[in-house]
Parts: structure tokens; C-alpha cells; sequence
């Protein structure tokens, strides 16, 4: 193969047209940056627990976000607060998708089943999501593993509505067509044939799902719905809130509402960059 056919593939097509939108190049960055803070928390900042001597201090040399109303700083707090935010974002985004992925392409290929699942996914929609997760939320009770799992579940219908419309428009095709000819299975059909082709969606839906699993969080959290042994940015908004610093102390509220803001808009710029370069609209 020479070099130019390989310039031409879909994949290096995709790969430069992104490359050149700064946006999303900041974006990538950025969002690596938040998952490297995550990862490396315990590097950074030591874990926020415990009294201080210096209480509702605002920002300076030795505790950049200032402290709380005992003496924590929340430079610690937004730190720990990024790699349980992030995790349960990931964590609700990876299990929506999965499940989004399953119904949408078994409603597309199966078309028995198209209807059943349609009426499903149309009934999730419908539903007031926030009055749903905090009601079972607070009946499942706190915790980071079971803010992840009602995200989750209320997160793939629109996952499952863009797998199926990108499934039906490959379902007709004449591989497919020719695969069932040959006697291939409809699993191996699907693992084949429909599961990559519906891929570039499900990236860009896995980057918004993961923005709004963090919003999601934050609001449970802020509501008092999160993990009390655990940080995370709703937590700390929460715990602000509960103290009364929402007005004494801005700062208290500031950092982490720009970490959320920031992540927010980060996915956004950046899932808008690849669905632009997936389809060529920056190419020169």
C-alpha cells in the first residue's frame, strides 16, 4: 500500500481533519490533564481528613483554593474530588454505553424486536430523570458504586436512539446481505459487520455520556446523595453548602464549580471536533 492510499483511509482522514481543530486538540488536553490529576491524586495532594488550624482562609501561597470552614484544603478537596468525579463519570458512562450498544443493535438487526425495544427506549425518555435518581438513590442509599449504576440506568436510552439509527443504515448493505448468504451466524454478524460500523458513534457518545454522568453526580452529591467517606466535587459543594461558606467564603465553591465547567466543556468541544473530523467537514 502506498502512502498516499494510506493518507485517504477513513482513519487518518478523521485523525488530521481533528488534528487540526485547536479546540479539540485543547480539549484532548485538558481532559488528559483532569485524568492524570485523578490518577495521580495521592501524589499531589495528601487526603483531605481531619481539623485545621487555619479555618475559611482564602486563596494564597499555602493553600492555593484557600480553606474550609475547618481548616481543610480545598485544593486536596478538588484534587481527591476530580478521581472519584471522574470515576463515577467513566464508570456510568462505560455501563450506559454497553447497554445502550446491546438494545440499539438488537433493534436494528432483530426486527422483531425493534418495536418492543423502540417503545422501551421512548418510555425511558419520557420519564423525569432527576426525580427518578434521587428517589432511587436514597432508596439504594450512598454510595460511589451506586451513584455509577443509576446513572448508568438512566443514561442509555439516548445512547441506544443513535446506535440504532447508525445500525440501520448498515443493515441493508450487501456484506451484510452477503454474510447471512454464506451461513454466517447473527452473532458473528453483528461482531463483525454491525459493531463497527456503529463505533465512531459510540465514541462520541461515550465523551457527552461521560460529561453528563459527571453532572448527574455532582447534582446527587450536592442533594446529599453521594458517599460521605469519599470526596467529589458535588461533595465538596454540598459540604459548603451544609456550612454555610456558599456566601462567607466564595472560594469554597468556585474551584470546584470551574472543575466541573471545565470538564463539562471540555467533552462538548471535543466530542464536537471528532463528529466534525469523523465526517470530514474540516478537510482541506
Amino acid at each position: 500500500m502506498t502512502a498516499a492510499a494510506v493518507e485517504l483511509t477513513p482513519r487518518r482522514r478523521t485523525w488530521t481533519s481533528f488534528r487540526r481543530n485547536p479546540l479539540g486538540m485543547g480539549s484532548g488536553v485538558v481532559l488528559t490533564l483532569l485524568a492524570l490529576v485523578a490518577i495521580f491524586a495521592p501524589l499531589i495532594a495528601p487526603f483531605p481528613e481531619g481539623y485545621g488550624a487555619e479555618t475559611s482562609q482564602p486563596p494564597s501561597g499555602a493553600h492555593w483554593f484557600g480553606t474550609d470552614d475547618i481548616g481543610q484544603d480545598v485544593f486536596a478537596q478538588v484534587v481527591w474530588g476530580t478521581r472519584v468525579s471522574m470515576a463515577v463519570g467513566v464508570s456510568a458512562s462505560v455501563l450506559a454505553i454497553v447497554i445502550g450498544l446491546l438494545i440499539g443493535v438488537s433493534a436494528a438487526y432483530f426486527r422483531r424486536l425493534d418495536t418492543p425495544l423502540g417503545v422501551l427506549v421512548d418510555l425511558s425518555l419520557s420519564l423525569p430523570m432527576l426525580p427518578l435518581m434521587i428517589l432511587v438513590a436514597a432508596l439504594a442509599g450512598p454510595s460511589v458504586r451506586t451513584l455509577a449504576v443509576v446513572i448508568a440506568l438512566f443514561s442509555w436510552p439516548e445512547v441506544a436512539r443513535v446506535v440504532r439509527s447508525q445500525a440501520l443504515s448498515i443493515v441493508p448493505m450487501p456484506f451484510v446481505s452477503a454474510a447471512k448468504v454464506v451461513g454466517g451466524s447473527s452473532l458473528w454478524i453483528v461482531r463483525k459487520h454491525l459493531l463497527p460500523g456503529v463505533i465512531p458513534v459510540v465514541g462520541v457518545s461515550v465523551v457527552l455520556t461521560t460529561s453528563r454522568a459527571v453532572l448527574a453526580e455532582a447534582g446527587l452529591s450536592f442533594l446529599g446523595l453521594g458517599d460521605p467517606n469519599s470526596w467529589s466535587w458535588g461533595t465538596i459543594l454540598h459540604k459548603a453548602q451544609q456550612s454555610g461558606a456558599l456566601a462567607s467564603a466564595w472560594w469554597t465553591t468556585l474551584f470546584p464549580s470551574l472543575a466541573i465547567l471545565l470538564l463539562v466543556l471540555s467533552t462538548t468541544l471535543l466530542s464536537v471536533a471528532y463528529n466534525d473530523a469523523r465526517n470530514h467537514r474540516s478537510d482541506t
